[in-house]
């Protein structure tokens, strides 16, 4: 019974505070009561958290779909994730485009060049595919993790703190409500003192307002106290932001080593590419004497830098068709590094110069390079020719 009795008072407790609060919030909101406002600077924190939430919610879930642009996958992984199961492992776009191509090579037959040129690149998006793996999973640990985690823990101890603070700060303006209220009614009771029953009257709003006095003092310790607690949780967002940042940086390395895994796994698809005869890799609707030229993905990379030298089209190919249509030589400055595919080829380092000339039958892409005693097979777009 006596548990009992507590529980109801306890109960009748909750609700009356929980009206109280309800009544000042209406009142303020109507403009019928005074509120206590906070500092500034804590009122800078509190604008500060909200932000930094804010952001890194929406950089959190934009960086989900940049790895994972499939929302059905994303949902998929987030139930699992939820469920605290393993996802069931499945190809990517990358893996599953080479794989496709790998069997489209062994079906077309692996040695025709067609069908060995389809298994080369089937392989080589293969690789991109782990390459996609390894950097979602670097980014998902290094960088979404930390992230999610200051989402879903700090900032909503933040937030459960914040509440208590408005809850505290509500009780504390009710109690001086309750003061300013108290203290009128004493001074009204005091001007109308003029029999016995109005000298009870008046001690009855004294001991009123001694007690709402005692009640202010405590909400204000309780209300400062509070305002203590999350002014220490908010100037922990710095610290926070010093740690997202080294996560970011986490994430632009894992992001500069897929870019470079997949540059350099294209680059030798390329060069595998660029060793089939030139007849191969003409339009079937061309002339057999008109080959494609194949591209470079340094030449690509180089139209784009502001740093190189900008060549006009028409200017380096007349240069070339002039060197191939003569018997003669040129100078030309080199590029880009090149390493050699075969003992055919010659290996380049940028910004050399080396002799350069053209011999019958030679393929549309390559002239023969000169250092010194060697010599080899150079791709001209590694090349600047020279006056």
């Amino acid at each position: 019974m006596n548990i009992m009795d507590f529980n109801v008072k306890k109960l009748a407790a909750d609700a009356g505070t929980f009206l109280s609060r309800a009544v000042q919030f209406t009142e303020e909101k109507l403009g019928q009561a005074e509120k206590t406002e906070l500092d500034a600077h804590l009122e800078n924190l509190l604008s500060k958290a909200e932000c930094t939430k804010q952001w890194t919610e929406k950089i959190m879930k934009q960086t989900e779909v940049l790895l994972q642009p499939n929302p059905n996958a994303r949902i998929e992984e987030f139930f699992y994730e939820k469920l605290d199961r393993k996802a069931p492992s499945r190809m990517n776009n990358p893996e599953l485009l080479g794989q496709y191509m790998i069997d489209a090579g062994n079906e077309f037959g692996p040695g025709t060049a067609y069908g060995n040129a389809l298994i080369k690149c089937g392989e080589t998006q293969k690789q991109i595919g782990t390459a996609d793996r390894e950097l979602i999973q670097t980014s998902a640990i290094n960088f979404l993790t930390p992230l999610r985690n200051f989402i879903e823990g700090d900032y909503k101890t933040i937030t459960k703190e914040r509440k208590l603070l408005q809850n505290k700060r509500l009780d504390l303006d009710a109690a001086k409500t309750r003061l300013k209220k108290a203290k009128v009614a004493e001074a009204r009771a005091a001007q109308l003192n003029t029999s016995q029953p109005e000298e009870n009257n008046i001690m009855i709003w004294a001991e009123e307002v001694t007690k709402s006095e005692q009640e202010v003092r405590i909400t204000q310790s309780e209300f400062d106290r509070q305002a203590e607690i999350t002014r220490l949780l908010l100037e922990g967002i710095s610290s926070t932001h010093a740690h997202h940042l080294r996560c970011l940086n986490d994430f632009v390395e894992a992001q500069m080593t897929y870019y470079a895994q997949c540059y350099k796994y294209m680059l030798d698809l390329q060069k595998q590419l660029g060793s089939f005869p030139s007849t191969f890799l003409s339009n079937n609707n061309q002339s057999s004497s008109a080959p494609v030229q194949s591209v470079s993905t340094p030449s690509v990379l180089a139209s784009a830098s502001a740093s190189l030298p900008s060549v006009s089209n028409s200017v380096v190919t007349s240069g070339i068709s002039e060197l191939k249509s003569s018997s003669g030589s040129r100078k030309a400055r080199v590029l880009y590094d090149y390493d050699a595919a075969n003992s055919s080829e010659l290996s380049l380092l940028a910004d050399e110069v080396i002799t350069v000339y053209s011999i019958p039958g030679m393929d549309s892409d390559w002239l023969m390079g000169e250092r010194g005693n060697q010599k080899g097979k150079v791709p001209i777009t590694y090349l600047e020719l020279l006056n």
